[in-house]
C-alpha cells in the first residue's frame, strides 16, 4: 500500500539527534528524498539557544512531532546525544518510542526505505541496526 493507490498508511516516524543542527537537517533531506516523504521525520539538532550540542526539550518535541501512531525510531548522532535521547525515552515510559544502536546516516537511510514501505516498528529497528553490518565496498 502506498499514498499513490489512495491508501494511507500510518508510518513508523524517525527522530534524528544530533550534535549538529546542519547535520541532522541535511539527513532529513536525504531521507525525505528517499521516501518519498512517506515518513515523517523530525530533527532535534543542537541546543536550545542555537549551539553545537543536544537538548532534551528538542528531542521530546521531535518524538512528539514524529509520532504518527505507529512508532517511533530514535537515532542519535554520539556521545550525549545518546545520553540526552535515553533521558527522555526514559521519561516517556512508552514502548513504541525506540531508541536504536545503529549507524546515523545508514541506519536512518535503511529505516526510512523500509518505513515509506508500511513496514512496522520493529522492522524498521531491525533494519537500521543491520545497517552496522552493511560494507561500503
Amino acid at each position: 500500500m502506498s499514498e499513490g493507490d489512495g491508501v494511507s498508511f500510518p508510518s513508523v516516524g524517525i527522530v534524528l539527534v544530533s550534535h549538529s543542527p546542519e547535520l541532522a537537517s541535511g539527513l532529513r533531506d536525504l531521507l525525505a528524498q528517499l521516501s518519498a516523504g512517506l515518513v515523517p521525520v523530525a530533527v532535534a539538532g543542537g541546543t536550545d539557544d542555537g549551539r553545537l550540542g543536544t537538548s532534551y526539550g528538542r528531542i521530546a518535541g521531535a518524538v512528539a512531532e514524529a509520532d504518527r501512531g505507529a512508532g517511533v525510531l530514535v537515532l542519535a548522532d554520539l556521545g550525549s546525544s545518546v545520553l540526552t535521547a535515553r533521558m527522555v525515552l526514559e521519561d516517556l515510559e512508552r514502548g513504541d518510542v525506540v531508541l536504536v544502536d545503529a549507524p546515523f546516516v545508514e541506519g536512518a537511510v535503511a529505516a526510512a526505505v523500509l518505513a515509506s514501505t508500511g513496514a512496522g516498528l520493529a522492522e524498521a529497528v531491525a533494519t537500521a541496526r543491520d545497517a552496522r553490518g552493511v560494507p561500503k565496498f
